[in-house]
């Protein structure tokens, strides 16, 4: 089922049109009192324009009456202001603002089968009235829950850090993650006429039975890293010292100074605490 157009008119000129009406069936009834059949006539008009009266209705901004008639959907009026419809259309209020929800703290597994905990923030709001309203039973529960049920399944299919043969994690690549999420709360939504504007993860963290062992991993992959880093930078220091050395003829080293050198340079740049310096007074030899 699909939105339509609902038969509506401007309120304030339907409005003016019954006060009017009524004026002037009034003024009829009353001139043609001492009349036999008249009085009768003008009572049914008055009647009729009285009934008309409940056909005014307030649209609010970004507001939609959905309207039926006997069960059967007539259609939609989403123009803000006071409108005028058949009495007889039933009218039931829905809101097209943005709105959001947050999903509460779920625990699922990673794609490397880590426990870990995650939530998510989804903003949203009703673009097809129609869907919203016949399509589901209660639209705003569908969307709670069709979001958490895309969130646990998208966390299964990432890792929580990049590991060696990943392309994507949750921790390390956001933008992607919520364009994947996005994605899979909107393909669930699409029956229940709601347009996801953005989803976005607003909690991850590893589950308290494995977060102090992940930490220590993490921390050992980064000291790791920090001394890939320093081995490299004092490679090439050593590699520079040795090079100017034999350019400007310093002193002409043979291969067994060079590698003490060279190992006295390494444990004096990758060391962590300073180095107590030996001075050599007399001969190598």
């Amino acid at each position: 089922m699909k939105e339509k157009i609902g038969f509506s008119l401007n309120g304030y000129l339907a409005a003016l049109v019954l006060l009017v009406l009524q004026l002037l069936s009034v003024i009829s009834l009353v001139s043609a009192a001492d009349q036999p059949n008249a009085p009768i006539a003008s009572l049914v008009f008055i009647i009729l324009v009285g009934v008309c009266w409940p056909g005014l209705f307030i649209v609010q901004p970004n507001q939609a009456k959905v309207m039926t008639f006997f069960g059967s959907y007539v259609g939609t009026v989403k123009h803000s202001g006071l409108r005028w419809t058949i009495p007889l259309f039933v009218r039931r209020n829905i809101s097209l603002r943005i709105r959001n929800f947050e999903s509460g703290q779920l625990k699922v597994n990673d794609n490397h089968g880590n426990p870990i905990e995650i939530a998510a923030v989804v903003v949203w709001a009703v673009e097809d009235t129609a869907e919203a309203v016949f399509e589901v039973d209660d639209y705003e529960s569908y969307v709670s829950i069709q979001s958490e049920a895309a969130l646990r399944n998208m966390a299964t299919t990432y890792p929580y850090d990049l590991h060696e043969g990943d392309a994507v994690a949750l921790r390390s690549h956001p933008q992607e993650v919520s364009e994947s999420l996005k994605t899979e709360i909107q393909q669930r939504l699409d029956k229940a006429g709601v347009h996801v504007l953005e989803a976005r993860i607003s909690h991850l963290a590893y589950a308290p039975e494995i977060a102090s062992a992940m930490l220590q991993r993490q921390q050992a992959s980064a000291i790791v890293a920090a001394r890939g880093k320093i081995v490299e930078g004092a490679v090439g220091m050593v590699e520079a010292a040795l090079a100017k050395l034999s350019e400007k003829e310093i002193v002409d080293l043979d291969e067994e100074r060079k590698a003490a050198m060279v190992s006295n340079l390494l444990v004096v740049l990758c060391g962590e605490h300073n180095t107590q310096p030996v001075i050599n007074a007399g001969s190598l030899y």
